[in-house]
């Protein structure tokens, strides 16, 4: 399997908890409307900022290896979760992509790219199957 993720509980708070990959630590949490105190991004915030950090990734490994003027990337994600129990769960993704010289080819082929990145195609042609299971209790003694 790949790089594990351990989430943790911070028992000092309602519902925050530490998410740790490797060496990188960050909060979640829920808003106070949901039981939490707004600590950390929620679960779905993290869904979504995985795609924009993909496709803004992407991008600009492209746009490097072809020696594009890509200079500034800017990915806005907004999420429409309205029909999420019907099972549609709509995201808007936004790039803004500048740079002196970049053509208006060029910023189509970026575009074009960006719907090409792994988590995009993760989220839209893949079949992910998830497995949960309990962790056995040690032994008391």
């Amino acid at each position: 399997m790949s790089p594990v993720v351990v989430v943790q509980r911070e028992r000092a708070h309602k519902m925050k908890h530490s998410v740790r990959i490797r060496q990188h630590a960050f909060a979640t949490d829920e808003p106070p409307g949901n039981g939490g105190e707004d600590l950390g991004a929620t679960p779905h915030e993290i869904h979504d900022a995985a795609l924009g950090s993909c496709k803004a990734l992407t991008v600009l490994w492209f746009a490097q290896r072809r020696q594009m003027p890509l200079q500034d990337i800017r990915v806005t994600v907004e999420r429409d979760d309205s029909e999420e129990r019907q099972g549609i769960y709509r995201l808007r993704v936004v790039l803004e992509l500048d740079g002196p010289g970049l053509t208006e080819a060029q910023r189509q082929q970026l575009l074009a790219v960006a719907e090409k990145c792994p988590l995009h195609k993760l989220m839209t042609q893949v079949k992910t199957e998830i497995r949960t299971e309990l962790e056995p209790r040690q032994a008391a003694g």
